[in-house]
Formats: C-alpha cells, structure tokens, sequence
C-alpha cells in the first residue's frame, strides 16, 4: 500500500504471494478440506465468501489460513449493500478490511446489489435502477470500500429478474461509467448474462459485446436452475446448485477469446458434490484458459 511503513509492508505479508493470472479456482467448501489437501494439484485458487470468515477466530479461520499457506485466495463479499440508500455499514465495511488485511487476497470482489434497509437484512442481491442518482450513489460507496480495504475491488454484474422504468441506461453503460469513475474493475459472471438475458428476453451476445471486458479481472461461472414465471414462461435462477450449462460454457469461450486469459471461479454453493465434481468443472475452465492462452502466444510468436 503507497505510504505504509516498510515495516508494517514486511508484517503484513505473512502469505506466499501466489499468481492467479491465467488460472481457473472454485468456490472453498468445507466439505472438501479433506480432499483438496490430500490432492497434489486441486485448482489454481480457491474463493471464499467474507462474511462466512467474520468471526475472530475458530475452526474457519484455522481451515482458511492452513489453504492460504498453499494457494491463493480470492474474497468475494456479498453482504457490502453498495447499491444500498444508506451509508454502508462501518462495522462491516472495518471487519471486511480486517480480513484483506489478515489473508492478503489476490482478488476482492462484491456484488452490484443491495440487501439493507434501515435495520433490515433481506438475504438476497436486489437489483437497482440504473440512473445517474443510482450511479453517483453506488460511485460514493465502491470509493468508501476501496479507501479503506486500501485497494481496488471488482464489482460483479447482476443476475436480474425485474428491471426498472425509470432507468435511464444499460447495465453495461452503468458499469462501464463506475469504472471510469472509481477506478475499480469488474468481475464478469457469465452465467449472471446468460440468466438476466434469457429472463429479459435480450442477447448475450450483444450485452457481451458492449461490456467493458478490458477491465474484468475475474470471471464467475456456475450453474443454474430453470422454473416457470406466473405465466408459464422460462424464467432462470442463479442457483449455484450444478455444473456450468453448456449455453453458458459457449459464452465463456467467447469472453475468453476477446479478453484473454483471467482467473475464472467456479462457484458451486448449495447440493455441494463431491469435490471430484468440481474440480472436474474448475478442470474444464483451465482447459479453456490454456488454449487460448498457447493460440495467444503462437500468435505472438508468429507476427
């Protein structure tokens, strides 16, 4: 961090730095410890959820710090309310950085959402209208989180059920403007698209090819479940309960075709398999991202 103490810089890390460009990792589930540490080469990083590691101590921490030790650790929160009304939560927000200070993550990460009101929790990511107020406000908030965990986050597009008419711009305009005025960057969840656009009844592809995919630093890929709305129509849900859907491994290739090589997560949060399974799904990611990377450097060395 520009401006700390050196011997504060030297404190701080007490973790191997490990490189996660490149490489694919998985969501960390307890039920898998075992297994991961008896695997000599489980996936290239594993990501937890910050508000599941909030305690002061315990079993979580002593599990979290013993794969720290050994892989790279992406923090993904999901409790952060940026798209909230209200000021973000100080607590919160002090035992967010409590946790980047502790395990020194290569990715931050928290979702374009909100889920407080007043003393409010609603256990969910609900989605907001894109206005210039909604912007300014959302703006304030990822400046508030980066100042004080002192680096830059990756906000996560949305999967959205309903959408709003007093908007008065796309989701990837109002992305793309948060990044221009924070200086944060985003993290592209590609079964989000392939959820928000079936729903809506608009392209992936053309919401992928007006996203901002210079500034993704992290992809999420993962499963989802199909249902029926009121009328009898599809409706998707972002259930993170199976394998990736081979619509959404199509839109991958293409991002990664575009933008390149980026660590890719897959998350996998409920009917937790066995970690085989996932693995097997973090396995076919890397596939992905080593074949374009060697087509990436054939054509370097042939120009």
């Amino acid at each position: 961090m520009i401006g700390m103490p050196v011997v504060d810089r030297v404190e701080a890390a007490r973790f191997p730095a490990f490189p996660v460009h490149g490489s694919a990792g998985a969501s960390l589930k307890p039920e898998h410890l075992v297994g991961i540490h008896a695997d000599p080469a489980p996936v290239g990083f594993f990501e937890v959820h910050a508000e599941n590691y909030m305690g002061a101590g315990g079993p979580p921490h002593a599990a979290l710090a013993a794969i720290r030790e050994r892989w790279p650790v992406s923090l993904h929160g999901v409790c952060m309310s940026i798209g909230g009304a209200q000021p973000l939560d100080k607590g919160h927000l002090q035992r967010f950085k409590s946790l980047v200070d502790r395990y020194e993550p290569a990715l931050v990460s928290e979702h374009l959402a909100w889920s407080t009101h007043e003393t409010t929790y609603f256990n969910d990511l609900l989605p907001l209208p894109y206005t210039q107020a909604t912007l300014a406000r959302v703006a304030e908030h990822i400046e508030e989180m980066q100042e004080a965990i002192g680096r830059p986050i990756l906000l996560e597009n949305p999967s959205t059920y309903v959408v709003f008419k007093e908007s008065t711009m796309g989701e990837t305009e109002f992305l793309s403007a948060l990044v221009q005025r924070t200086g944060c960057g985003l993290l592209l969840d590609v079964n989000n698209v392939f959820v928000s656009a079936t729903n809506h009844g608009y392209s992936a592809l053309e919401y992928l090819a007006d996203f901002p995919l210079e500034h993704v630093g992290e992809i999420h890929l993962a499963g989802h479940a199909e249902q029926e709305d009121d009328e009898g129509a599809l409706l998707l849900i972002d259930s993170h309960d199976g394998p990736v859907a081979d619509a959404v491994w199509k839109l991958y290739e293409i991002v990664i075709g575009r933008r390149g090589p980026v660590p890719t997560l897959v998350e996998w949060d409920s009917d937790i398999p066995d970690w085989p399974v996932l693995k097997a799904e973090a396995a076919a990611a890397q596939e992905i991202l080593d074949r374009y990377a060697a087509s990436r450097e054939r054509g370097a060395a042939n120009a």
